[in-house]
């Protein structure tokens, strides 16, 4: 017993210091959401166990207040077509293997033109457990009610308590993206100052292509937090828009730097095939090379924390951090290519390989400029003003003159 509690303490505990995070956030607001449900349906479905409502309100209770309202919406479609379907057949056939047959073939097909996206499964579903009972048309009708209860519970739950905004979770996983391609960097550059296997260098693209995995995943933590600032009322709507726009244009200016980080591992590797047994370059320019690398490094990461950072003291001082340190890593890298270009009139063999890793480079610096990032910005949230004009120009109006 004693190990129990313990246990249940040490649960308790994890729990608490992970209560901000998505996955602990719905796992209790669907929980509770779901049990307001069951026992408002106890008084007004004539089941006995209605059990459909806190099943739905437990789908329909999402991460964000924007999925809880297209969820419902779309379930409650769902729920309503098969039960029509059910009502139909019952007047025809009786519940038989060809007749089951035809509803699920039904369902599936309706539920296409009804357009309940993901739902699609549960228009069949619905159907066939009405189809099943004796008393067809008091038990569909029961559980429409049933669905409705759990629709309206979830939409009201997720109204009056209003989700989290998951912009910091975002930011972080921008910053943790960063932080892996500075890893990668560094690998990259304390191998240059020792001979290259082709098997290392292969190993570090590998790598490098993996992190298509990772930022997969940034955008999906992104997706999720630009809808849970649509329809938050602690939102305001230019100030989501613009959390919206620079964690998004971050996140691309990441992505391309990530593709163009897999084409420099692609060219060192090359280089270490044409090389063979040699070193890849002198002692001189691998050591300039790795600090390049280094301080290319360090920007990445300056730029993730520019783009998640909100407050305006602390985005000024990661601003000017990242000015500085784009200047420090372009003064290096006119060294190194000071460097690189004796080395190559020396021994020109390779010499459009070399080319290409400076090239390279340059263009993650170039990505990470602040004129370019302030130029893109105000592209996209042109833009933006533009479309919202264009879709709502009374409400965009009415949104102008309040100042939000």
């Amino acid at each position: 017993m004693r190990d129990v509690r313990a246990a249940l303490r040490r649960a308790a505990t994890e729990l608490w210091a992970r209560r901000r995070e998505p996955a602990v956030v719905q796992t209790v607001r669907s929980t509770a959401a779901a049990t307001i449900a069951y026992v408002v349906a106890l008084q007004l479905s004539a089941e006995a166990a209605p059990l459909t409502a806190p099943l739905t309100a437990l789908l329909v209770v999402q991460v964000t207040l924007y999925s809880t309202l297209t969820t419902g919406i779309r379930r409650v479609n769902s729920v309503v077509v098969g039960v029509i379907i059910a009502i139909a057949f019952s007047a025809l056939v009786g519940l038989t293997w060809w007749s089951l047959g035809l509803i699920i073939l039904a369902s599936l097909v309706v539920g296409r033109f009804v357009r309940v996206d993901e739902f699609v499964p549960e228009v069949a579903i619905s159907a066939m457990l009405v189809l099943g009972v004796t008393q067809v048309t008091s038990r569909a009708w029961d559980r429409v009610l049933e669905t409705l209860i759990g629709a309206v519970v979830g939409l009201l739950f997720n109204t009056v308590l209003v989700p989290p905004v998951w912009v910091g979770t975002a930011g972080e996983s921008i910053e943790d993206l960063a932080r892996r391609m500075r890893r990668l960097l560094l690998g990259i550059g304390e191998g240059l100052t020792t001979p290259m296997p082709v098997a290392r260098a292969a190993a570090r693209l590998y790598e490098a292509r993996r992190l298509d995995n990772d930022v997969a995943d940034v955008d999906a933590a992104l997706r999720q937090a630009e809808d849970s600032l649509r329809f938050n009322p602690r939102v305001k709507e230019k100030e989501g828009a613009l959390h919206r726009i620079v964690l998004r244009t971050g996140l691309d200016t990441l992505e391309i730097c990530a593709v163009v980080l897999r084409v420099l591992a692609r060219t060192l590797t090359d280089l270490a095939k044409e090389r063979g047994e040699t070193d890849l370059f002198p002692k001189d320019v691998a050591l300039a090379l790795e600090d390049l690398l280094a301080r290319v490094a360090d920007t990445l990461v300056s730029f993730a924390v520019l783009v998640s950072t909100h407050v305006s003291a602390d985005a000024d001082a990661a601003e000017d951090r990242l000015a500085g340190e784009l200047r420090a890593a372009r003064a290096v890298r006119d060294h190194a290519a000071e460097l690189l270009l004796r080395f190559v009139q020396h021994d020109p063999r390779q010499w459009q390989l070399y080319g290409a890793l400076l090239a390279e480079i340059d263009r993650i610096l170039d990505e990470l400029d602040l004129e370019h990032r302030s130029r893109r910005l105000m592209e996209e949230l042109d833009r933006h003003s533009r479309e919202r004009a264009e879709r709502r120009p009374r409400l965009s109006a009415f949104y102008d003159r309040l100042g939000v």
